[in-house]
C-alpha cells in the first residue's frame, strides 16, 4: 500500500493553558448550563480577539458602536505598526432616531433593523432598513402605514409578511404601554429588566436582544448568531451537544466583560470569511489565503484531559 502523508496537527496556542480564577463577567439570573467545561479562559478569550484583529482589522461596521465605549481596552497595534482608531460619531439628540443612515441609531432604529436583519444578508437588511425610513421617516408613519405598504418597503430583506407584522406589533405595544415611539427608556433599566421588556414583543428573541444590548446600549453582552455559534463548537469553547440558547448562557459567563464586544464583532466577521471555521463560510467572500491561514486553527482539538486534570 502507498505511504499516506500523516496529517499535521496544528500546535496549540499558548493561551491554552489550564484555567485559573474565573472570569470576570456580566452578572445574570440564569446560571451556566456548562459550569464544569473550563473554556474559554479569559487569556484564551484575549488571545482569540489580538489574533482575528491582527488578521482582519477592526471591523469598520461596528466601528462606531465601539467609539461609544471608552472603557473598553485600547486596540492592540496591528501587524503592520499602526493601530485601529475608529471615528467617533455624533451624539444622539432625538426620540425616534435618524435611522441607520445617520452617525448613532436609536434604540428602536437598532431594534427593527436587527429584525430586518433575521434570515438573510447583511446587504438585504441594510437596504430593507433603508427602503423602510425612505418610504416612512418616522415611526409615526409606520405605525399608521398599511400592512402591504410596509411589507413592500421591506421586501427585499426576505421574510417580509412576517417582518412587517413584528414591527407592526412592536409599535403598537409600545404605543399602547408608554404613549409614544420611543425606547430610549430602556437605557435606564438593568440587563435583565431590559430582556424582560424586550422579550414582552412578539417576535423577538434571545439574540435579536442580545444584538440591541451589546450595540444600542452599551450593555456587556455577548449575541450568539450562527458563525459565533459554530466557531465556539469549533474551537471547543462548548460540548459538542450545545445548542444556541446554553452556548449563549456559558460564554456571557466566560468571556471577560471587556472583551466581549471586540470579540463578538471579530468573531462575526471571521465566521463570514473562513471556510475552516463555520459551514459554508468564506463561500461568497472568500480570502485570497491558504488552507493554513486561519489562526483559530491552534485552539481545536484539544484534550480534555489537559483542562480537567
Amino acid at each position: 500500500m502507498p505511504n499516506r502523508r500523516k496529517r499535521k496537527q496544528p500546535q496549540l496556542h499558548p493561551a491554552l493553558s489550564p484555567p485559573s480564577k474565573s472570569p470576570k463577567t456580566n452578572t445574570t439570573n440564569q446560571k451556566d448550563p456548562y459550569p464544569n467545561h473550563p473554556r474559554p479562559t479569559p487569556e484564551e478569550c484575549r488571545s482569540v480577539r489580538n489574533d482575528l484583529l491582527a488578521l482582519h482589522g477592526f471591523p469598520k461596521e461596528f466601528a462606531k458602536y465601539r467609539s461609544l465605549r471608552p472603557n473598553l481596552d485600547p486596540i492592540p497595534l496591528l501587524s503592520n505598526g499602526s493601530a485601529q482608531s475608529p471615528a467617533k460619531p455624533e451624539p444622539f439628540d432625538g426620540e425616534d432616531g435618524g435611522g441607520a443612515c445617520g452617525p448613532v441609531e436609536s434604540v428602536l432604529d437598532g431594534l427593527v433593523s436587527t429584525i430586518l436583519s433575521q434570515n438573510t444578508t447583511d446587504l438585504n437588511s441594510q437596504r430593507a432598513f433603508a427602503s423602510l425610513k425612505s418610504a416612512f421617516p418616522t415611526w409615526e408613519d409606520v405605525f399608521e402605514a398599511e400592512s402591504k405598504a410596509l411589507e413592500n418597503a421591506i421586501r427585499c430583506g426576505g421574510l417580509a409578511p412576517t417582518k412587517a407584522a413584528c414591527i407592526k406589533n412592536l409599535l403598537s405595544c409600545l404605543l399602547e404601554k408608554k404613549g409614544k415611539l420611543c425606547l430610549e427608556y430602556l437605557r435606564e433599566l438593568s440587563v435583565d429588566e431590559i430582556k424582560t421588556e424586550l422579550s414582552l414583543f412578539k417576535g423577538i428573541g434571545p439574540k435579536t436582544v442580545a444584538c440591541v444590548l451589546m450595540f444600542q446600549l452599551q450593555q456587556d453582552d455577548f449575541p450568539v448568531d450562527t458563525h459565533v455559534f459554530q466557531i465556539a463548537k469549533a474551537v471547543g469553547w462548548v460540548p459538542e451537544q450545545a445548542d444556541t440558547k446554553k452556548t449563549y448562557l456559558h460564554l456571557n459567563r466566560r468571556i471577560p466583560n471587556e472583551l466581549k464586544f471586540d470579540l463578538n464583532c471579530l468573531l462575526f466577521t471571521h465566521g463570514k470569511l473562513c471556510q475552516q471555521c463555520t459551514k459554508g463560510g468564506g463561500t461568497k467572500q472568500k480570502r485570497e489565503s491558504d488552507d493554513n491561514s486561519c489562526p483559530l486553527l491552534s485552539y481545536c482539538n484539544i484534550s480534555k484531559s489537559e483542562f480537567n486534570s
